[in-house]
């Protein structure tokens, strides 16, 4: 079955960068869309980018520039830079992926706090 584990969160000051990484298995990993979402205390889900097999990516608007999602299919990764990180960044994000239509499958999250 698919599993995605998702790494690489923590605490940042305003201006600071993390890098998010997630793992995927139990499934072919290459024809796959994989994308990141995030969700703030009280806030619903939002997207914040993603990467197709072709590795056309896509971002949310609030990323202006700051976030790159490059995924690795040798490696059956997908990686999120977040750079020049902001307090309305802080949220959990979640790495994601879907067999067609909507996202199915979710890893367990990784927290992002910046201060």
């Amino acid at each position: 079955h698919v599993q995605l584990v998702e790494s690489g969160g923590g605490s940042v000051q305003a201006g600071g960068s993390l890098i998010l990484s997630c793992a995927f298995s139990g499934a072919t990993y290459s024809r796959r869309c994989m994308a990141w979402f995030r969700q703030a205390p009280g806030k619903g889900r939002e997207a914040v980018a993603a990467a197709d097999a072709d590795r056309r990516t896509i971002y949310g608007d609030f990323v202006e520039g700051r976030f790159t999602i490059d995924r690795d299919n040798a490696k059956n990764t997908v990686v999120l830079q977040m750079n020049s990180l902001r307090s309305e960044d802080t949220a959990l994000y979640y790495c994601a992926t879907r067999d067609g239509g909507a996202y199915n499958y979710w890893g367990q999250g990784t927290q992002v706090t910046v201060s």
